[in-house]
């Protein structure tokens, strides 16, 4: 199976719901072409929404960039080959207004 090719970039999930994610990602691949991004993130989070309840978020590809909120253990990022993965649970955001100082020319944007 495609799980053990799998190499995960950065985590907070539990190590069964990472190899539940691995294992969809494996299962995915198994049912759609490797350049079908959208039909294997479709797969892959309405079967995490089934297993894990829903607000999950899938992004599948060879070059993207991110910068998400997220719920606490429910974050992953991993690639199998090229194919990267990112997959989280949404969060509403209560944090996100602290990391704002971060970036001080974001608040003369808004």
């Amino acid at each position: 199976m495609l799980e053990g090719k799998a190499v995960v970039g950065e985590t907070d999930m539990l190590q069964t719901m990472q190899q539940d994610a691995l294992h969809l990602a494996a299962k995915a691949l198994d049912f759609f072409d490797v350049t079908d991004s959208t039909d294997i993130a479709r797969f892959i989070k309405k079967e995490f929404d089934r297993a894990h309840g829903p607000g999950w978020q899938c992004i599948v590809g060879t070059d993207f960039g991110s910068f998400v909120t997220h719920c606490s253990g429910c974050f992953i990022h991993f690639c199998i080959g090229s194919l990267a993965i990112l997959l989280f649970k949404g969060s509403t955001g209560q944090d996100a207004e602290e990391d704002d100082d971060h970036f001080p020319a974001l608040k003369s944007i808004a």
